[in-house]
């Protein structure tokens, strides 16, 4: 059910390596305390890879944390936020405990439903958002993209009304089909506050992430950090610089891919074939897949029945702010191709039983 790699396709003596040229090329700055912006040489590795000035860049103790800093520096109690529907579950668990009015747009295959979204903003009643929350490639828990014109909408409507695109991108790498897209960040990098995560394509337990922003933004979000941590793991982040650096995570990224792929296209097809009333469609790459059951399925009773059969998925429902009764969350990312038919026999055996 979780968001993860299984260990078979973590580049684990890459990772040991790593951490041995990290305590060997510089002990001091591997073992400081350092800054709240982050270990510097990863800062800078990242600013080069979106080629912009490191002073635009935030390292964090995972992109959770990074999403957490940029709510608090942005968003008030009251405040609209504009979010997918639907949506990763932790983002609006953590704007709603900010206290945020939030505003669900449908999300289609292509993306946020542009028109929909323009409906909300429009006329003197509209709604006047202080942020939009956009997971754009391979969207947890949907899976979709953000087709090119709907990212230049979306642009042009934040210009328009004056809210803050922010561009939640932890899988950006991670496509095994189709063609890459730009980041809205490098189509407009003063509107747009970027993150990701290395958790994705390193490790989980590495705990890297960061945020791309305006420079007085992030200078804000530093200070947030210092009074939060000082200073986030500059272990971590050291043995992460010398994992990138290396072009060990290229060849990384090239190995998490080639296995996702493999596993994306079991599932569609096992789907297909054992259980045909689902709804679905296949992912270009990340590792999630949205499955809508008819109309009036328990996602409660199936998740019971499933788990009695060793099965275990998200109910849809835990991503939306309301609705969603007939509808899961696949997460195909740590189980095999083999693992994967049989986990959807035993889901459409209890699909069967309710």
């Amino acid at each position: 059910a979780r968001g993860a790699p299984s260990l078979d396709i973590v580049d684990v003596e890459g990772l040991r390596d790593a951490a041995v040229r990290a305590f060997e090329s510089d002990p001091a700055g591997t073992t400081a305390y350092g800054t709240s912006v982050g270990y510097p040489r990863l800062r800078g590795w990242i600013a080069d890879r979106h080629g912009v000035e490191p002073d635009r860049v935030l390292v964090t103790n995972g992109s959770m944390q990074a999403d957490a800093f940029l709510f608090e520096h942005l968003v008030r109690p009251g405040d609209a936020v504009v979010v997918e529907r639907p949506s990763y579950d932790r983002t609006l668990l953590s704007l709603r405990q900010r206290g945020a009015r939030l505003y669900d747009i449908e999300l289609k295959p292509d993306g946020i439903d542009i028109h929909a979204l323009e409906r909300l903003l429009a006329g003197g009643a509209g709604v006047r958002p202080r942020l939009a929350h956009i997971i754009p490639n391979f969207q947890n828990p949907a899976g979709y993209t953000l087709s090119l014109p709907k990212r230049r909408a979306l642009l042009g409507l934040a210009a328009e009304h004056g809210f803050v695109v922010f561009e939640d991108d932890p899988y950006v790498e991670l496509r095994f089909s189709g063609e890459a897209l730009p980041t809205m960040l490098s189509i407009d990098p003063d509107r747009v506050v970027y993150a990701s995560s290395f958790s994705k394509t390193v490790c989980p337990g590495i705990r890297v992430g960061y945020l791309v922003g305006p420079p007085d933004l992030i200078g804000a979000v530093a200070q947030l950090a210092t009074n939060t941590y000082i200073s986030p793991n500059m272990v971590a982040q050291s043995v992460v610089y010398e994992f990138c650096a290396s072009g060990a995570i290229d060849r990384s990224i090239e190995n998490v891919k080639h296995a996702l792929a493999a596993r994306a296209e079991t599932l569609a097809d096992v789907l297909a074939r054992e259980l045909p009333e689902a709804e679905f469609v296949v992912p270009q790459g990340g590792y999630f897949m949205w499955v809508t059951l008819p109309a009036g399925t328990d996602v409660h009773a199936l998740h019971h029945a499933a788990a009695e059969r060793g099965v275990t998925f998200v109910n849809g429902t835990d991503f939306l702010l309301e609705g969603g009764e007939n509808t899961l969350r696949l997460a195909y990312s740590g189980v095999t191709p083999e693992q994967i038919e049989t986990g959807v026999a035993r889901l459409a055996e209890a699909f069967r039983s309710l």
